[in-house]
Order: C-alpha cells, then sequence, then structure tokens
C-alpha cells in the first residue's frame, strides 16, 4: 500500500475522493496534530541509539515548566 499527503484546491476534487473511498478504490484517513509529533518522535529514534520514551520527556517538560512557574513566581 502506498500513503500519499493530498492538497485539495478545488472542493470537486473532494468528490471524486470520497467516490473512489465510496468503490473501495482508496481509504481516507484524516491525520491530526498529535499524530505529527508522534511521527517526529518515532522518525528521530530510528536514528538514536538510546532515544528517551514518551513517559521521559513528558516529565523533563512538566520539570521544565515547574521550574519557570517558580522563577515567574518569584520575580513578581
Amino acid at each position: 500500500m502506498e500513503t500519499l499527503q493530498i492538497e485539495i484546491i478545488n472542493p470537486k476534487a473532494k468528490l471524486l475522493l470520497k467516490s473512489l473511498a465510496d468503490m473501495d478504490l482508496i481509504i481516507i484517513k484524516k491525520k491530526t496534530k498529535e499524530s505529527g509529533f508522534t511521527d517526529l518522535l518515532f522518525k528521530l529514534r530510528k536514528n538514536a541509539k538510546n532515544a528517551p520514551s514518551l513517559e521521559e520527556i513528558t516529565k523533563e517538560v512538566e520539570s521544565v515548566r515547574q521550574t519557570r512557574y517558580e522563577q515567574k513566581k518569584n520575580n513578581s
């Protein structure tokens, strides 16, 4: 199976794609913004020996946010 990203310029093209999907010739999937980040993580991990897990990244982000919040609170 081959995956393509298509930008629709004319709304009539969307109708054509819908017709192809109705004939079971193609499958239309909407890509979410969240999966873009996940795709990037997987792409980066392929080339890394010791890539951090999503949980480790989340903990680090929360730690940095907490530090910034405390600094901002102290400067006020």
